[in-house]
């Protein structure tokens, strides 16, 4: 099956009016419209998630400007991501800059993996200099241990079969979870 075209529309539950979008998107030869009625703050965006996973090498998603396919710099970016590992390309009306199917466009989408490979890069960057720091200060990462008696008095009431998991929570200190890890490990 040969490469098609696949439109995303986008407005807030307020508007509701999607037919701008369709018809620029529709001029632009979409084969296949993605719509969604969502609120603008929220980050569950099921018809986009859903065209992503439709995508493959050589499509090309079409909007009508950026804000329609993210709210934050960092959201576009994986979003980008996820379109160029498919092999596949991305073009916006409004921004005309915007089109990975020329060449020209094809070097803004480097600069922004390489852009966000540095985000990420910066991120990891300074979590390893924090864990280095806290290590320095004589801090240990990870879960702190529970004390091993009351670990031991909570299997054994546990075991007794005398107290529910509640009575045993509050009378030990020892969660739920806590709990069930340690029989869980031991049996």
């Amino acid at each position: 099956m040969s490469a098609y075209k696949m439109g995303y529309v986008i407005v807030s539950p307020h508007d509701q009016n999607l037919d701008r979008q369709i018809e620029q998107l529709k001029a632009a030869g979409c084969h296949r419209i993605y719509k969604e009625i969502m609120a603008g703050t929220k980050n569950e965006n099921p018809e986009l998630k859903k065209m992503l996973g439709d995508l493959r090498t050589g499509d090309t998603i079409i909007i009508t400007e950026l804000t329609r396919l993210s709210r934050s710099r960092k959201e576009l970016f994986a979003i980008a991501e996820q379109i160029e590992r498919k092999g596949a390309n991305i073009r916006s009306i409004k921004e005309s800059w915007l089109d990975t199917t020329v060449p020209p466009g094809e070097s803004v989408f480097a600069v922004f993996s390489g852009i966000s490979q540095y985000e990420r890069d910066l991120t990891r960057l300074g979590i390893q200099e924090g864990i280095a720091s806290a290590r320095s200060r004589g801090k240990k990462g990870g879960r702190p241990v529970k004390d091993k008696k009351a670990v031991d008095r909570a299997i054994e009431m546990y075991n007794s079969q005398m107290h529910s998991v509640s009575e045993i929570e509050k009378s030990t200190g020892v969660s739920r979870a806590t709990l069930y890890r340690y029989i869980k490990k031991y049996i």
